[in-house]
């Protein structure tokens, strides 16, 4: 490897061709973690959420098994390089999930919707990575790290369950993994109606495969870099932000996978939208609605950091290395998301 200069071009070139594998998912198969939410608590369709788990079962056999095949360091991930704090996973998930309902899109999704020429969130994108950048290194850094330290418990080990489990019975990290995989894959695949979408299906593949060979990737350039990029795969919060800045000051700050998954899944959804016939600029016509969208996506970018990570960041690429943070931020972002949609349809009284 020769320079910083094409380290940085090859990261970026990995976080782009994944982000526009999930871009088309959105699209094309209607990958989305609100919207799954919603077919399932309002119009008692789960065929979305199965969408979900089948693209978190595949992400998990094949981390796992490239991880057995020492091809991805799981180790040096930063899911699983110390401590953790379950109160923050916890707290930072809810204030994150309600956002999102309130937002009406997670930052993953708002990406999506704007390569479908939504501007409305447009404002979601610039408010989110904003405010995850104000909670993890501007003015609310200190208070962050004061009320959520990082690493309240120390295990001692790695703080995963597969990891957890090879200690205590000698079962091997990736047999357990992929295990748990195949068992959240084949779960998804029970409903006969969810077998016939096979556009979902291959969307759902598509994404898990995308979250481990990012992590494959971006371990390949870490051993050949000796350490001098991290091992990451995709989440989009502070990478939002990241790639706002990067826009600003490309000129004295080298590219990265953040902002080349970013970019990936705004051009990927734009392609999908095009060929889909979708593509459309809408706009928000509505003072309150735009509001909302702000508070939502304040919400979103400072839970994402708490929290380590926001419904993808967490739900599917922490949750496919099985850290212990990941199970706690998913089940309360989907709380948080849970309330905030019945705030937005039935009212506080009810609610």
């Amino acid at each position: 490897m020769e320079t910083g200069l094409n380290e940085a071009l090859i990261a970026a070139c990995l976080g782009l061709a994944g982000g526009i594998v999930l871009g088309l998912a959105a699209r094309i198969g209607r990958f989305c973690t609100l919207g799954a939410l919603e077919d399932y608590l309002y119009a008692g369709s789960d065929l979305r959420l199965r969408m979900w788990g089948l693209a978190l079962g595949t992400a998990m056999v094949a981390v796992f098994a490239l991880t057995g095949l020492d091809l991805i360091a799981l180790e040096q991930t930063v899911y699983l390089d110390g401590g953790w704090n379950p109160l923050a996973h916890i707290v930072g998930g809810l204030v994150f999930g309600y956002g999102m309902a309130i937002a009406g899109n997670c930052g993953f999704g708002a990406l999506a919707r704007l390569g479908g020429g939504d501007l409305r969130s447009f404002v979601i994108v610039v408010v989110l990575g904003i405010s995850a950048y104000v909670a993890m290194s501007g003015p609310l850094a200190h208070a962050r790290i004061w009320l959520f330290p990082p690493d309240l418990i120390e295990t001692g080990s790695l703080p995963g369950y597969a990891h957890l489990l090879d200690g205590l019975t000698g079962i091997p990290v990736s047999v357990f993994g992929v295990i748990a995989g195949v068992c959240v894959a084949l779960f998804t695949l029970r409903s006969t109606e969810f077998r016939a979408e096979t556009t979902m299906i291959l969307s759902a593949l598509a994404i898990g495969l995308a979250v481990a060979g990012a992590l494959a990737g971006t371990t390949w350039l870490h051993e050949r870099t000796f350490g001098g990029t991290p091992v990451e795969t995709f989440t989009f919060a502070a990478p939002v932000g990241e790639t706002i800045l990067f826009a600003m000051t490309a000129s004295g700050m080298p590219v990265t996978f953040a902002v080349g998954a970013v970019s990936g899944v705004w051009l990927g959804a734009l392609l999908g939208a095009v060929m889909k016939g979708m593509f459309r600029w809408e706009a928000c016509d509505d003072p309150r609605e735009l509001r909302r969208q702000i508070f939502g996506a304040a919400m979103m970018g400072a839970g994402a950091v708490v929290a380590s990570g926001c419904s993808v960041g967490q739900g599917l690429s922490a949750f496919s290395t099985l850290a212990y943070g990941a199970p706690l931020t998913l089940a309360a972002i989907v709380a948080g998301a849970a309330l905030g949609l019945r705030h937005l349809i039935q009212g506080f009284a009810r609610a």
